[in-house]
């Protein structure tokens, strides 16, 4: 319910209601009046790292993230939702302020396959905490990223989604957490430039990986649970509609 405007008091009302700055000023009752706000505000909060280029099976991260957030965008505009993106990496690098309209979605989707961040790195507290100062009325965030990101972010996100309702979407690459046996490998940190050597043809590397994963993915679930938002996780050879599918049922 939003506060729409103030009249006067009429026998019934309820008292809680009455308006006290307006009703010592005209020294008579008046209350405030509400109405039903049908209209939604929804944002993507779209993480454009380097780490978003990693995938292989089927596509990279990035796109099937992208793919994602075009699905979001399509579905707010036909709900004649306002909507509007904040892309980030260790910095702010774009914020499309959230509008209706065919022009107004066309334009997100092209940038969505369009942009090329000026930063690699990853930092998700600046992407939530800039949400926070912008968008002054409460909205509803998806936040898109594979949420690799050595800082805490857990405390920004639980005063985030105090003041909206805070949606994760987790993409990832089967990879990650299950290394395939093709002997030694050479692998690139993609947003620090971190070369190294990895004998894949080791049980106990593989193991080490597998446990790696499970540790990371159970401290994440945690946050989230802690924070209060709803969250899911897609693989990128997985149909991420069933995913999504299973996130609004339970949001129901």
């Amino acid at each position: 319910m939003a506060f729409s405007e103030v009249r006067e008091y009429i026998y019934g009302d309820d008292v809680r209601d009455i308006e006290w700055n307006v009703t010592a000023r005209f020294n008579r009752p008046f209350v405030k009046v509400f109405e039903e706000e049908r209209e939604l505000t929804v944002m993507l909060l779209v993480d454009v790292s380097s780490s978003l280029d990693f995938g292989t099976v089927v596509q990279t991260k990035r796109q099937m993230q992208t793919e994602i957030a075009a699905t979001l965008a399509f579905s707010a505009i036909q709900n004649n939702d306002k909507i509007g993106v904040i892309f980030f990496s260790d910095r702010i690098e774009k914020f499309i302020p959230p509008k209706k309209g065919r022009k107004h979605i066309l334009y997100i989707i092209r940038e969505l396959l369009d942009f090329r961040p000026a930063s690699c790195r990853t930092d998700i507290r600046q992407g939530v905490e800039y949400l926070t100062q912008v968008i002054k009325r409460r909205c509803t965030c998806f936040v898109l990223s594979d949420f690799i990101d050595e800082r805490d972010f857990s405390q920004t996100l639980t005063i985030a989604n105090r003041k909206h309702d805070i949606v994760a979407i987790q993409v990832y690459d089967r990879r990650v957490a299950d290394l395939p046996d093709v002997g030694l490998m050479r692998v690139r940190d993609a947003e620090t430039g971190h070369v190294q050597w990895v004998d894949t043809s080791s049980r106990a590397v593989r193991r080490a990986q597998s446990e790696w994963w499970q540790r990371r993915s159970a401290q994440l679930s945690a946050t989230f649970t802690r924070a209060g938002v709803d969250s899911v996780s897609v693989r990128t050879d997985q149909d991420y509609v069933v995913a999504l599918r299973s996130l609004f049922a339970k949001r129901k």
